[in-house]
């Protein structure tokens, strides 16, 4: 089918997009239909883990498509076993409910928790969570985030979210009263600028619940599946939560994503949680392939390398253009750019054949494959290095940026 150029009028106008229409990956790199070729160090906001369309994760949905696609979550089938039996016994955990989306097992674990409260803490059914956290965009999880753009949107919000400050046990602590039932939250808050719960903050917490007979609640749709060079997040600091969430990497770039609880905790009735889509076989595969593939621990080990090589060149750059500071653990990085150009970077990097996202004015956010190469990285640092020597000379257009996009687009495809 020829799609005439002007024909994305039929889509529902939700956010502001490059008028490029993609129509290719391979790992790091994506192609539009102009032919043009970009690096892509944004892969779906942490989603395509093993880059655009890996080869393990293709041929697991060839193969299953061929076999069974679903036969209906009413009923048991072997691929959604595996992988629940996988995620078991890496995560600690001992049960799994699938999901399509992040924000989807983020609301299936407020509900659990909330049932957990009707069931044993005498209604309880408060969940602590973050000023600038991000859980969705579900009705609940959006009450549940702390993200000021969502706090004037399709009010009546879902009430039962106090707000804490992050790293600031104090915070929590005043929050704390007979309708607590848990506390919510990212390891590391990614749309507020990749903020860091420091390890101690995270102990303490863990420490608190338990003493408080509260339920620790770990959103690691974003870091988990080894973005931070461990399966969890979790797993860096030596804690394990009650509820942990997952999503975005668990697919290698489909939709699939998953509620895990402690056996103690997972209390749903039948009826009360379910899905049409959820635990498909045909996405299960896809995670399957991916949860062999990143949890072997080499794979993981070469996250970290690229991870310190990855931060290295963001500090080198930020040194040499006098920029802030550069955090994140593993491959989930943020650079500080001190003033709000940030769109203006995004755009002209965009211009120049490189995906980067800036989820603040002032800051860029860095979400590459965990198969990023040094070679990839070295020529991300090159591309923006000419974008902020554009923007530093004050340039509209300015031949650096164009030289790069030009010498990125007659790269053989192969690259």
């Amino acid at each position: 089918m020829n799609i005439a150029t002007d024909a994305t009028h039929a889509l529902m106008d939700i956010t502001s997009r490059p008028p490029a229409v993609f129509v290719k990956g391979e790992g790091s790199w994506l192609w539009d239909r102009d032919g043009k070729r970009y690096l892509d160090f944004v892969q779906g906001w942490a989603v395509n883990c093993l880059g655009h369309a890996p080869a393990a994760v293709a041929d697991a949905i060839s193969r299953q498509a061929r076999q069974l696609i679903t036969p209906s979550p009413a009923y048991y089938n072997d691929i959604s076993i595996e992988l629940a039996v996988t995620l078991t016994a890496l995560s600690g955990l001992n049960r799994v409910f699938f999901t399509n989306s992040g924000a989807e097992a983020n609301e299936g674990a407020i509900k659990l928790a909330r049932k957990y409260g009707a069931l044993y803490r005498n209604g309880a059914s408060e969940i602590i969570t973050f000023d600038n956290s991000f859980h969705g965009r579900t009705l609940a999880t959006m009450s549940a985030s702390g993200k000021k753009a969502f706090e004037s949107l399709f009010e009546p919000k879902v009430p039962g979210f106090p707000k804490a400050q992050l790293n600031d046990m104090d915070s929590v602590r005043r929050h704390v009263g007979p309708h607590t039932v848990a506390v919510m939250l990212e390891p590391i808050q990614g749309e507020a600028g990749v903020v860091p719960a420091t390890d101690q903050f995270l102990r303490e917490l863990r420490s608190f619940t338990r003493e408080h007979g509260l339920l620790l609640v770990l959103d690691e749709i974003q870091t988990g599946i080894g973005r931070t060079g461990k399966m969890f997040h979790y797993q860096h600091v030596g804690i394990e939560p009650d509820i942990l969430t997952l999503g975005k990497g668990l697919g290698g770039g489909v939709p699939l994503a998953a509620l895990l609880a402690t056996e103690a905790v997972s209390c749903f009735a039948h009826g009360d949680q379910g899905g049409t889509f959820n635990g498909s076989p045909l996405m299960c595969a896809a995670g399957l392939a991916v949860v062999r593939e990143v949890s072997s621990q080499s794979f993981l080990d070469g996250v970290t390398a690229t991870a310190e090589l990855l931060a290295a060149a963001l500090g080198k750059l930020s040194r040499q253009h006098r920029l802030g500071e550069v955090r994140g653990r593993g491959l989930l990085q943020a650079l500080a750019l001190g003033k709000p150009v940030a769109p203006d970077i995004a755009a002209r990097a965009f211009a120049a054949g490189l995906l980067v996202n800036a989820p603040r004015p002032d800051l860029l956010r860095f979400m590459p494959s965990l198969t990023v190469t040094e070679g990839e990285i070295e020529t991300m640092i090159a591309i923006l290095r000419d974008v902020l020597d554009d923007v530093n000379a004050g340039a509209g257009s300015h031949p650096r940026s164009h030289e790069r996009a030009a010498a990125i687009a007659a790269t053989p495809a192969s690259g």
